[in-house]
C-alpha cells in the first residue's frame, strides 16, 4: 500500500507532488531543492541553498518515519559541477559509513532559476527499536 508522506509547509502541494511516498520499509522522497518555508529559495549562494536542501530532505524523512542516516540512496542535482566540492563537504556533514549509493548530476536548470541544488533519495524506515 501506498502512503503518502506529509510535511508542514508542503510547498510541494500546489503542483501535485508528494514530498515523499513510502511502500512498505522503503521512502521514496522528491527533489528537496533549497527552498525556505515561505517556498522561495533561500539566499547566500551554493552552500546556504545546500545546507536548506539538506534541511528539507531531514524534514521529509523525518515525516515519513526514517531519517538521514538509513538513506540508501541519494541524487544530488546540481546546475554547476563547479560545486562539486562543496556537495563532498555537505555529504560529509550529513551522511556518515557506510555512505549512501550516490549520483551527482549536473542539469542545465531546476524548477526555479534561482535555485543551485536538488536532492532526492530513497531510505530505509526501520522498525521501532531497530538499528
Amino acid at each position: 500500500m501506498l502512503e503518502r508522506v506529509v510535511t508542514h509547509p508542503d510547498n510541494y502541494e500546489p503542483y501535485l507532488l508528494s514530498q515523499g511516498i513510502k511502500f512498505g520499509n522503503l521512502l521514496f522522497i522528491s527533489g528537496q531543492a533549497g527552498a525556505g518555508d515561505d517556498g522561495k529559495i533561500v539566499s547566500g549562494g551554493f552552500r546556504a541553498q545546500g545546507l536548506q536542501a539538506f534541511a528539507n530532505l531531514r524534514r521529509a524523512l523525518e515525516a515519513g518515519g526514517s531519517s538521514l542516516k538509513d538513506v540508501i540512496k541519494v541524487t544530488i542535482f546540481v546546475t554547476d559541477m563547479g560545486h562539486f566540492a562543496e556537495v563532498v563537504e555537505l555529504r560529509r556533514q550529513f551522511f556518515a559509513a557506510p555512505y549512501p549509493a550516490d549520483t551527482i548530476a549536473e542539469i542545465k536548470a531546476l524548477y526555479d532559476p534561482a535555485a543551485m541544488i536538488e536532492i532526492e533519495a530513497i531510505a530505509a524506515v526501520r522498525a521501532d527499536g531497530e538499528n
